[in-house]
Formats: C-alpha cells, structure tokens, sequence
C-alpha cells in the first residue's frame, strides 16, 4: 500500500464541498483550472493491485482543455477555505488572455516535472490513463437536459450546440500534503 492510501481524503466530498484546481504543463509552460467535479477511485490494476485514480471532468471551452491534451501527466490540488476566493478567480478568468494565476495571487511551484501551488494543502500528482469526451449519444436524457440549461452553446462548423466535458482518468504516482 502506497502511503496516501491510508489517509482518509474523505473521496465523496472533496470536489463538491473544496473544489481543486487541475494543473498540467511545466512551470514554464502550465495552465491550472477549477473543477468541482471529480472522484478517487481504483481501476485497472494488475495482480488484484488496483491503482489508485482521481477522475476530473474539464469542459472543452477551457484553455487548460489544450494542456491536458498536451502533456501526459496532471496534478489536482485542494487548498484551505481562505484560499476560495482566488480559486474562484481561477475558475472564471482564461489564461488565453491573462496571467490569471499571478493575478489570483497563488504561487505556482514546481512538484517534479508538474506544477502545484505553494498555498496548496493537498496535490495528487497523477499520470494520465484515459481521456475521452462524453458523446451526446451515451447521455442519460437528465443529463443531456442538464447540457442545454447549464452549458454555453459554440459554432462548429456552422453549427450551433453545446459540448460535453473531457473525462480524464489519472493514476496516483505521489500524494504531497
């Protein structure tokens, strides 16, 4: 057993309740987003030894969408109540057009090859096993439904409608408190 397998993360409540940004990229080169939806998990272990996951969900409108496509591996970081507000910040301004995370006021440090954040309580570092974006086609009629209110709508070729979320599955490689 790795030891943050031991630890009592309390998985059920993490994204809802804390929210997290997802960072991908090097320190030179990263974007970071806020989700707060996510799960931890285990799957595809070999031996009965499953690995441990985190599944974060990213809409294909944000810039961190680009990164995660890019790079193979992520870091999903919780941090401390008072630091809501800058994680709001970061879950409503796009690096497209701005330094939004000197602008949140987070400090962006290096955690092996990946990038975390000083102010950060809690980061999994986690090696991409699977992305795939939801098909419309597969969407429970209450979710497509959820999509259409909640979703903005987008011109692709000519046409508009809404886009459904990237899922990423990443294994766990370290846990730094």
């Amino acid at each position: 057993m790795k030891p943050f397998e031991s630890r009592n993360y309390k998985a059920f409540t993490m994204f809802a309740d804390r929210w997290a940004l997802v960072t991908t990229g090097m320190l030179d080169d990263f974007n970071t987003c806020t989700v707060s939806w996510g799960s931890l998990g285990n799957i595809w272990g070999p031996n009965d030894d499953d690995m441990s996951t985190v599944t974060v969900y990213i809409h294909p409108a944000r810039y961190t969408q680009e990164f995660m496509a890019k790079y193979d591996t992520f870091t999903v970081s919780f941090f401390p109540d008072s630091y809501r507000q800058a994680l709001g910040y970061l879950g409503s301004h796009s690096g497209r057009n701005e330094d939004k995370v000197a602008n949140s006021g987070l400090t962006p440090v290096k955690i092996g090859d990946d990038v975390t954040f000083a102010e950060a309580e809690l980061t999994f570092v986690c090696r991409k096993l699977y992305e795939h974006q939801f098909d419309e086609a597969h969407l429970a009629d209450h979710v497509k439904a959820f999509y259409a209110a909640n979703s903005p709508v987008y011109t692709r070729g000519g046409h508009n409608r809404w886009e459904p979320h990237y899922m990423y599955i990443g294994e766990i490689i370290d846990a730094v408190e």
